[in-house]
């Protein structure tokens, strides 16, 4: 069965990119344009990695690491931010909230996924 991946963002294009990459190397994408429709998706359905942009309206990419850790299913789940912000403060405060990795965009696919399956032990 196929790893299933939710990406986070704002932005209908960045969505779609992150998506069609993940599912050209076989995964099974969820979508959210941001924190809160993101909880709302995950309260149906598991995913074994999170992607998500920083800035958002609603909730942010941080505000969404902090809840998910808070719930036992998303303790350990790989969360990496795909976002603009290649800032050491943002990073350091994405990592404080429970990130996994860093990605700046725009990404690289091959990067992409390479990390993915880095990330979900596989």
């Amino acid at each position: 069965m196929a790893l299933r991946v939710i990406t986070v963002d704002d932005s209908k294009t960045m969505r779609d990119m992150v998506s069609h990459t993940l599912k050209t190397a076989g995964y099974d994408v969820l979508e959210a344009e941001d924190g809160k429709k993101a909880l709302d998706v995950l309260n149906g359905q598991a995913a074994d990695v999170v992607i998500t942009d920083l800035n958002m309206p609603n909730m942010n990419g941080l505000e969404l690491i902090k809840a998910l850790r808070l719930l036992p299913a998303y303790k350990t789940t790989p969360i990496l931010m795909l976002t603009t912000e290649a800032d050491e403060t943002k990073k350091n405060a994405g990592r404080e909230a429970g990130a996994t990795g860093w990605i700046v965009k725009p990404f690289n696919p091959e990067k992409l996924i390479s990390v993915v399956k880095r990330v979900a032990g596989g």
